[in-house]
């Protein structure tokens, strides 16, 4: 079994990273009844002695004594992590798994990134070592934090770089919230694109995840909750939007529902990992069938079903509908449209009891539908768990690698160039030491560089579809 740690910057990042340990620990609670330590838990999870103090050793079988989440919590305002620490999940984290500081980075990715980024590369590379230590086949790192701020985007990316200084072995996977256009910070067109031109030099792969399509899906969830549409008795939670059920008692927070969704996303991609199935996906196998050019490695993610069927007075969906569903507009993360786009390739991970003639014959179905670029017709990648999400009998996240994500980026440039233009709060960015305006300049080239080798793909769509002479081999 392989490890992976969980990195979460920002206050975003630590909203949804709590999220996703609170309902990693029940999906492990309703599979692990009787409390042993298993491989399952191993890949997220220590198994701690704590009676020799908090630094007691690793405890490989038997019952499960304490467990410690494999992560890093870092925040330059101390107000998130605090409220994680007097939460239910106070004990999963110790003290030496937190960083904060008090003052925050003022929505400024220069902040973040120069300051923050220098003052704490030290005591970010300890923990970070320490954690790896205490895996036996470290496989992957988990970024979470959002674009818009200034401590998720600029001392998020440069925890991204120090990861590939440190542990250039091992893979990178960014789950990164990208602000809607009615954003409320203002600089946050500036913070997103100086990320991502880290983004596109340091990740192994990136989930870009934005605030409106989460929004526009929970809206969605409660509207058919509240028409009745879903059956005569509706439970008035979902368990993929609501934290119903969980060790959580204090009142919902208006973006727990938004963080679920991401914090669901991240369980299904990781399940393979945890759990037995009949064709497991490996992580890092994702980044090798998913990703042809090294720069276009952002892949759209849709989940479903988006209720739970545990809540809904209603027939269990058909498989069929699920897998349709998975490439409607209205179950994608970000706001894209992939069926009229082109797609490099599409991995499907399914949980719960569907077998592999299931997976061959709605490929077979949708194949038609959905324009693969020429050179890769037959670009599926498909893995099988056979642990459902908890109160599921069966649920799939497709991932897309697809140009659809090319508006998303085209909307982040231009409302970047509106403030760029009017040299508009620049100087707050350039009063820091080593930020320089050629930062800007070179970001904004390194974006746009992005959209067009999306472009050049995309002018290939409807043209012939010619297939790559083979290579001779001389018998």
């Amino acid at each position: 079994m392989t490890q992976s740690v969980v990195v979460q910057v920002g206050q975003c990042g630590n909203q949804v990273g709590c999220r996703f340990w609170d309902l990693a620990l029940r999906e492990h609670a309703a599979v692990n009844k009787k409390g042993i330590y298993d491989e399952a838990l191993s890949s997220f999870f220590r198994n701690v002695d704590t009676r020799s103090g908090d630094n007691g050793p690793d405890i490989y079988k038997g019952k499960i004594r304490s467990l410690k989440a494999r992560a890093l919590l870092i925040d330059m305002e101390e107000g998130v992590v605090n409220e994680i620490l007097q939460g239910p999940l106070r004990d999963v984290f110790d003290s030496k798994q937190l960083i904060t500081d008090v003052s925050g980075s003022g929505n400024n990715w220069a902040v973040g990134h120069k300051i923050y980024g220098s003052q704490y590369r030290e005591n970010i590379v300890e923990k970070l070592r320490k954690t790896a230590e205490h895996c036996d086949c470290l496989q992957c790192f988990f970024i979470i934090h959002s674009m818009g701020g200034g401590t998720g985007s600029g001392l998020g990316t440069f925890v991204l770089n120090l990861l590939e200084e440190e542990f250039p072995e091992v893979y990178r996977f960014v789950t990164s919230v990208y602000p809607s256009g009615e954003d409320d910070v203002i600089t946050s067109p500036y913070n997103s694109v100086l990320a991502m031109k880290e983004l596109n030099e340091h990740a192994d792969c990136v989930l870009p995840v934005e605030n409106e399509s989460l929004f526009e899906i929970v809206n969605k969830i409660h509207q058919m909750i509240n028409s009745g549409k879903l059956g005569s008795t509706v439970k008035q939670n979902s368990l993929v939007t609501s934290s119903a059920g969980s060790a959580k008692t204090l009142q919902e927070k208006p973006f727990d529902a938004m963080n679920n969704i991401v914090a669901n996303l991240l369980l299904n991609l990781t399940s393979s990992a945890r759990f037995e199935g009949s064709l497991n996906m490996d992580l890092n196998e994702i980044s090798m069938n998913l990703v042809p050019f090294p720069r276009l490695h952002y892949l759209v993610s849709s989940l479903t079903p988006l209720y739970t069927l545990a809540d809904v007075n209603v027939p269990s969906r058909r498989l069929d509908q699920m897998f349709s569903d998975a490439f409607s507009r209205d179950h994608q993360l970000i706001q894209a449209d992939p069926k009229h786009s082109l797609y490099l390739a599409c991995a499907l991970l399914v949980r719960g009891n569907v077998q592999v003639s299931d997976l061959r014959r709605n490929i077979e179905r949708l194949k038609p539908s959905l324009h693969f670029v020429s050179w890769n017709q037959e670009g599926w990648k498909t893995g099988l768990c056979s642990v459902p999400p908890v109160g599921h009998s069966h649920s799939l996240l497709a991932l897309a690698n697809n140009t659809c994500v090319k508006p998303t980026f085209m909307e982040l440039k231009d409302r970047f160039m509106k403030l760029y233009k009017k040299k508009a709060h620049l100087h707050h960015y350039l009063q820091i030491d080593g930020m320089e305006q050629s930062c800007f300049s070179e970001a904004i080239s390194s974006l746009s560089d992005l959209i067009e080798e999306y472009n050049e793909l995309d002018a290939t769509k409807d043209g012939p579809r010619i297939d790559p002479s083979r290579l001779k081999i001389a018998v």
